[in-house]
């Protein structure tokens, strides 16, 4: 045998702590066919700075698709199914990297997914700048061993193989054909080359994670041993492998064969036509009273029918896959949504989700029984969603187990009607829906008996769009896309349907009233503004109220919402009023020239405008115009205080009822807004930041200068034709 070894990676990516599924970093790799050893490289390691702690990596495996994970240990929807993953967990603790190696022996040819992550969140809003974050790297590297012309067994050849020694074993591969209903492998004629007894076991099938059905079948002596496999999956390759147990030195002459058993399909139309296609796509046509899609039998047909159904195995319903969008598929049935079920054989549905694409949502399967089609009380509808194969016998096996998959059962009678099903992240293969009658005292008591099942089978990115208070959100790996819910207000859980720290309707209404009212602290700032003829700074300080307050109703997680425009524009605006209040705000103490200052205001408006646009959430944003305009603010009050010969401002009063109540105010809301903020207090410590900046202006502005008058709207409302008046006699004077 020629064995050839394969080597692939994929780029390192940062990881995050867990708070949802977009925080786990997804690798995609693709096992190729006939490989006999499957091996794992773990590459995690972390930065060497001071911030750097212990920290545990836990990485989860699966097989044909984006491995089900639930590190919160949070509830998953109703009627969902749920299988734990496979998952190893690193450590980095004094070593800065960790390399852990995972073998898997005749893995699954198909795609293989890793799903990486560090421990839960902390909850804490870190303010971009503030703090450096500790780096955690993650990659994975897979290396494959492929044997090169693996032996192929075909159906009903026996054939000799050699089993060299116990270290290598011997690996065969059979293709199992389309509609197999049964599987027989035999094993004979095992001898050894010193003429002992021999001692072999026989795996067949290959390890998929988290679960894995693989065969096996331990043979002694010179007696024939054989394994029946039920629905083993349709049209692919199983590998088979044989193991010597004897000692090291001595060969094994084995000869094996396998055959297989049909299962002929039936169908309720004889051909699948244009025309019936058609019909399903533009609906009835002008005076055809039947449903769409449905067919008129002949009556000679019909009795034919009849006496044929006991011939087949099963009955397939022709099914149209309709694409929708991204990770959105629509099944549509041509005969009608209505499938007809019988107790002699199963009614067979065929959901395909071999794209490659299909396994980054979920398949959703709705059934709805017609209870006046079902003249039988005590008769039950089993169905089995089985992927690779179809569940051809679901009387027999009631836990809806295939040869190498364990199915989902469903079932639906006259007390329960309605029946769903939801596979989160479905692998990549095809899948069948499968029906069949059940009566309770025998078959033979509904074997003229059919009832009729509505079945609605559909592929979503997020089942029921992630409920009220969750958002679904669209992720990527490279080519590959799936998609993932990202709950708020405190709901948790895969579609967001986990209360269990769910904030209340009075409690949301009472977050959005904090954060939205606090917000109106701006108007003694803006009043004494007004009063100080600051008109500029007024404007601003009314834009930054108004939209930081519309932001903050628009940005609420729960019901209490209100959105006037955009978000994203209502968030920018938001950002530049917040800004732009403390530029002009700390300009106008510094009491520089007034052409000065309103040059000053537009061009430091507009570089903000353009920081907030690149990075608008950096803190530089925030400190840098702060920091410039505290430079230029410090350069003025020296600059008075030389030419005046004293300290500037002069008046101690101004200092201790003015300034440092202000100064105190602003750095306790810095300090509240970088160092306090969590996802639990965010509510009511950004409403704390609301308020104690808005007081905080009040108390900073500078005051009126002394040539200047207060406002007195009454006088000049009444003096404005004295004022012509006066003109004209002085201009008479002159003349």
């Amino acid at each position: 045998s020629l064995y050839v070894s394969e080597y692939f990676s994929q780029s390192a990516q940062k990881l995050s702590f867990y708070s949802w599924y977009g925080n786990a970093k997804l690798f995609h790799f693709h096992v190729p066919e006939d490989t006999v050893l499957l091996r794992w490289l773990l590459q995690a390691s972390r930065g060497k700075g001071p911030e750097c702690t212990n920290m545990e990596v836990t990485v989860h495996f699966r097989y044909g698709a984006p491995p089900v994970i639930n590190p919160l240990g949070t509830r998953f929807p109703a009627n969902a199914t749920v299988r734990p993953s496979y998952n190893i967990s690193m450590t980095l603790s004094s070593a800065v990297q960790n390399n852990t190696f995972v073998n898997v022996t005749t893995p699954a040819a198909g795609d293989w997914f890793i799903a990486a992550h560090l421990p839960e969140a902390a909850g804490r809003i870190e303010v971009k700048g503030f703090s450096t974050p500790c780096t955690y790297m993650f990659q994975p590297d897979m290396f494959v061993l492929r044997l090169i012309d693996m032996p192929v067994l075909e159906p009903g050849v026996a054939m000799t193989q050699t089993v060299v020694s116990p270290a290598k074993p011997l690996h065969v591969k059979v293709f199992v054909p389309k509609y197999t209903a049964t599987m027989w492998f035999e094993l004979r004629n095992c001898v050894t080359n010193e003429q002992k007894a021999c001692a072999v076991r026989v795996v067949l099938g290959s390890i998929t994670l988290p679960q894995s059905f693989q065969r096996i079948l331990t043979c002694t002596g010179n007696v024939k041993c054989n394994l029946g496999l039920d629905s083993p999956p349709w049209e692919k390759w199983l590998q088979i492998m044989v193991e010597n147990l004897g000692t090291a030195n001595a060969e094994l002459f084995v000869e094996m064969v396998a055959s297989f058993t049909a299962c002929k399909p039936g169908s309720t139309s004889s051909f699948l036509n244009f025309s019936s296609l058609n019909q399903s796509q533009t609906g009835p046509r002008p005076g055809n009273t039947g449903a769409a899609g449905s067919h008129a039998v002949p009556a000679g047909e019909a009795s034919r029918n009849a006496s044929d159904q006991r011939s087949f195995c099963l009955q397939s319903q022709p099914v149209v896959r309709e694409d929708l969008d991204v990770v959105s598929v629509r099944y549509r049935l041509l005969n009608g949504p209505s499938v007809p079920v019988y107790s002699i054989f199963p009614t067979l549905l065929f959901l395909g989700l071999n794209t490659g694409m299909d396994s980054g949502g979920s398949l959703v399967v709705n059934l709805l029984l017609n209870k006046t089609s079902l003249n039988l009380a005590n008769a039950t509808v089993l169905a089995c969603v089985s992927a690779a194969s179809p569940v051809l016998s679901p009387n027999a096996t009631q836990n809806c187990s295939t040869a190498f998959f364990q199915g989902y059962p469903l079932s639906v009678s006259a007390s329960s009607t309605e029946a769903m099903l939801i596979v989160l992240y479905p692998e990549t293969s095809d899948w069948f829906l499968s029906l069949q009658l059940i009566c309770p005292r025998g078959q033979g008591e509904c074997n003229n008996a059919e009832a009729k099942v509505t079945v609605v089978a559909y592929l979503t990115p997020c089942f029921n769009d992630c409920g009220l208070y969750g958002q679904c959100s669209l992720l990527r790996r490279h080519g590959y896309l799936y998609a993932g819910c990202s709950c708020k207000a405190g709901w948790s859980g895969w579609s967001c349907t986990d209360d269990t720290k769910a904030q209340s309707i009075s409690a949301q209404n009472l977050a959005t009233l904090l954060l939205t009212l606090s917000n109106l602290m701006f108007l003694p700032a803006i009043v004494v503004a007004v009063y100080h003829y600051c008109l500029v700074e007024a404007s601003v300080y009314t834009y930054t109220m108004f939209f930081s307050t519309f932001y903050h109703a628009c940005d609420q997680p729960g019901v209490a919402v209100l959105c006037i425009m955009d978000y994203d524009t209502l968030q920018y605006c938001d950002f530049l009023g917040s800004v732009v209040s403390i530029w002009v705000t700390i300009l106008c103490m510094s009491r520089v020239k007034k052409i000065l200052k309103y040059v000053l205001f537009l061009l430091g408006t507009l570089l903000i405008a353009m920081s907030l646009q690149l990075d608008r959430r950096g803190v530089w944003n925030m400190m840098g115009p702060c920091l410039f305009a505290l430079v230029i603010m410090i350069a003025a009050w020296v600059y008075h205080g030389v030419k005046r010969r004293g300290c500037y401002p002069s008046s101690w009063k101004r200092w201790v009822f003015y300034l440092l109540p202000g100064i105190t105010l602003a750095f306790i809301a810095i300090s509240v807004y970088a160092f306090m903020e969590t996802n639990e207090n965010y509510y009511y410590t950004h409403s704390i930041w609301h308020v104690l900046v808005a007081s905080s202006v009040a108390f900073l502005l500078p005051p009126r200068e002394k040539h200047k008058k207060p406002w007195a709207w009454s006088q000049k409302l009444t003096c404005r034709y004295q004022i012509c008046q006066n003109d004209r006699e002085e201009l008479y004077a002159v003349t």
